[in-house]
């Protein structure tokens, strides 16, 4: 019994129309929940909509928190993300392959602070030398889920958290 009670608790965990965060396609809205009978039997689903992408995604409820779902971070974690920007970046001395791998896990975490870091890493002043294709390509990815974030947490629009991450990667620079 006590399994079903925790069950029906992380169902309620997420409602429709709320912003979630899917780890390997950042923010998203719940346009709904719905029953679906698949294979048989019958499955909760919450109705994922992923409008800059033009994607929908389907996600058993009760397999959502272990996949790493989760909602928008709070203010303090959006404080500890910037704080992250201004940081040095650490970047390490192993092969370019290796690294991008890594970059690529943290961004598909989904964790705020891992992307924060892949975007500081990668970041380039302009007086430093240009990125590659690859370094670009992740530094875009990340960019674009901490802003996208960013945006919905604070209620503004993209352009506007694109220019807060951007003050702050220029301030560690200064």
């Amino acid at each position: 019994m006590t399994k079903t009670t925790s069950k029906t608790q992380k169902k309620s965990h997420f409602r429709a129309n709320e912003y979630v965060v899917y780890p390997t396609h950042g923010v998203g809205r719940i346009v709904l929940i719905e029953e679906r009978e698949i294979a048989g039997a019958k499955l909760e689903l919450f109705v994922i909509s992923f409008e800059k992408d033009k994607m929908t995604l389907r996600v058993p409820t009760a397999k959502a928190e272990s996949i790493g779902m989760r909602p928008l971070a709070d203010v303090d974690t959006l404080g500890k993300a910037l704080d992250t920007l201004r940081g040095r970046a650490r970047v390490k001395r192993v092969m370019w392959s290796r690294r991008a791998q890594e970059y690529e896990q943290k961004i598909n975490s989904g964790d705020l602070i891992s992307i924060a870091e892949v975007v500081r890493d990668l970041h380039r002043a302009d007086d430093q030398q240009e990125q590659s294709y690859s370094e670009r390509q992740l530094y875009e990815a990340a960019l674009q889920r901490l802003t996208r974030e960013l945006a919905v947490v604070e209620k503004i629009d993209e352009t506007d958290a694109v220019k807060r991450v951007e003050s702050a990667l220029v301030r560690r620079a200064a």
